[in-house]
């Protein structure tokens, strides 16, 4: 929780700023820490994407879509600037920053990303799959994982708490579960499991064939720790070999300056040898 909290903070200040300096049309939610909420400019901008992928979003339909999602505070919260609070709005938003990287179409040409990924530079990504998951009873599931590159399937986080837990009954209703996985070396507390969309996109990876990276923030050695303690109870040696980590920073060096420069400012993410002297700050920050 103390790491997650960290980089809310942090988050949460850089984008106020961003946005006073900006003129940027926001709002803030309640609470001791404030998400900046952005919304679209009468000049068509968003504040919480880069201009190219955001023009990038609202040319391609099927991304247009991803925009549509409801913020589940807006329910509670009556914007004073009369829109809506959307998911991908809010400057916290792991979604948002997958795609203002990957709908940058400089992106996925990149060889040396696409390298580290493991996909074919060009190939347009696919954001909310559905791999349609086998389950015990002859049907699949319908939860999406955040974006597909080719057959590569990528989970993205950056302030969340962690990666959902679940109770063990919902994880034993898949049909490859006790061959995927060795149950007794997964995370429980009492009749639940840790780790369930890590363990989901495990199964996604052994029904498609394909591979499955998580994408977080080095900042976030929880989520780290997580990932590599689900990794482990992986039986196939195959398959883990279908596994993998990126973080936020490796990506940064490989993408092209304008993004780069734009990532720095509005999440604090930097190449690793730049973010080295701030991290003993942030985690200095984080200790008791």
């Amino acid at each position: 929780m103390q790491w997650a909290g960290a980089l809310r903070r942090d988050l949460s200040a850089r984008n106020q700023q961003i946005a006073i300096t900006s003129g940027s049309v926001h709002e803030l939610t309640a609470g001791e820490t404030p998400s900046v909420i952005f919304g679209r400019s009468e000049k068509q901008q968003h504040g919480n994407f880069h201009p190219a992928s955001y023009r990038n979003i609202c040319a391609n339909p099927a991304w247009a879509r991803r925009l549509t999602k409801v913020h589940t505070g807006s329910r509670k919260a009556l914007p004073a600037a009369g829109w809506r609070w959307m998911e991908l709005d809010c400057a916290n938003s792991s979604d948002a920053l997958l795609m203002n990287i990957f709908c940058y179409r400089r992106t996925v040409k990149s060889h040396a990303l696409c390298s580290m990924l493991g996909a074919a530079p060009g190939l347009a990504p696919e954001f909310g799959f559905r791999p349609r998951i086998p389950l015990r009873n002859g049907k699949t599931d319908r939860t999406e994982i955040d974006m597909k590159l080719g057959d590569m399937m990528v989970e993205a986080k950056l302030t969340e708490t962690d990666f959902q837990t679940a109770p063990a009954e919902m994880i034993e209703r898949y049909r490859d579960f006790e061959k995927v996985f060795d149950p007794g070396e997964l995370a429980r507390s009492g009749d639940s499991v840790s780790g369930y969309q890590l363990i989901r996109g495990v199964l996604a990876a052994y029904a498609t064939g394909g591979s499955f990276c998580v994408c977080c923030d080095a900042r976030r050695p929880d989520l780290v720790a997580n990932w590599y303690s689900v990794m482990r109870a992986v039986r196939s040696c195959v398959l883990r070999c279908r596994l993998q980590l990126l973080t936020w920073q490796e990506m940064i060096a490989s993408l092209p300056r304008s993004l780069n420069r734009f990532l720095e400012g509005k999440y604090g993410i930097a190449t690793p040898s730049t973010q080295a002297s701030a991290q003993r700050g942030f985690v200095a920050g984080c200790l008791p």
